[in-house]
């Protein structure tokens, strides 16, 4: 299917993960795709495995930058808009976990993880928001299954993954009469860096978090990359402010 032909589109977290299958999925499907991360090595990868997937056809380009830095993502929509003359994707994938005990975490990681996964999401938004009002665009963002059940452990995480659901349902109402939708998608056992990075606190019982393992097996990001292209395309041109679960169904 090339349900993005003639389609631009930006992907933050675009060097790794969930990201990077973002990329890789919507030029494979047409789109002008521009990536972006904090890491130009995880870049550099993704455009690699972009054009061997589109077979060159369809343009990747990459850009490192930081969602949480509050000029960075105008710059952004300004240059995509002056080169390509519009935008029609936002897939808002950028993100990071830091785990603890809820009342020994620090307020550093509080902060820095509110700031990259929700704030970096609504800076991001409300750059892109103008453009895609006028091609008719939409955005996906990616929340988290820790999003809709909470997460033990993992307190700030799941704070902003709640807070892009409701900022993805906020934007919906908000815009949907003019032609923007907004969705978002909850992974959920999927296996990417940001997973690797979970450590289990010292002297905690583990089992708190079985009923949340998926009922099927753990699968890549290229299953949520799926979704997230469904979500991005006209198939989905009667779905707003949804969220859908990614997650291969859990007892959560």
């Amino acid at each position: 299917m090339q349900r993005f032909d003639g389609r631009i589109a930006v992907v933050t977290g675009g060097g790794s993960g969930i990201g990077q299958a973002t990329v890789v999925r919507l030029a494979a499907e047409g789109a002008t795709v521009v990536a972006v991360d904090v890491e130009a090595a995880g870049l550099a990868r993704t455009a690699e495995l972009a054009a061997k997937e589109a077979a060159g056809l369809n343009e990747v380009t990459t850009t490192v930058g930081d969602v949480t830095d509050r000029d960075f993502a105008p710059s952004i929509v300004d240059a995509v808009v002056e080169r390509h003359g519009r935008l029609d994707v936002l897939a808002n994938v950028a993100g990071i976990l830091r785990t603890g005990i809820t009342h020994e975490a620090s307020l550093d990681d509080w902060d820095r993880v509110l700031s990259v996964n929700l704030t970096g999401t609504y800076l991001c938004c409300r750059a892109a928001i103008p453009a895609l009002l006028d091609s008719g665009g939409n955005i996906v963002n990616v929340s988290s299954t820790s999003g809709l059940a909470g997460h033990p452990w993992a307190a700030a995480y799941s704070a902003s993954k709640g807070g892009v659901l409701a900022l993805t349902r906020t934007i919906a109402v908000e815009y949907g009469q003019q032609g923007l939708r907004c969705n978002a998608v909850c992974p959920g056992s999927i296996d990417t860096p940001i997973t690797q990075d979970f450590v289990f606190p010292e002297g905690v019982n583990t089992k708190l978090v079985r009923r949340m393992m998926a009922l099927d097996r753990p699968r890549g990001p290229e299953t949520v990359a799926a979704a997230i292209a469904f979500l991005a395309s006209e198939d989905a041109a009667h779905v707003n402010g949804e969220h859908v679960r990614v997650d291969g169904a859990t007892l959560s």
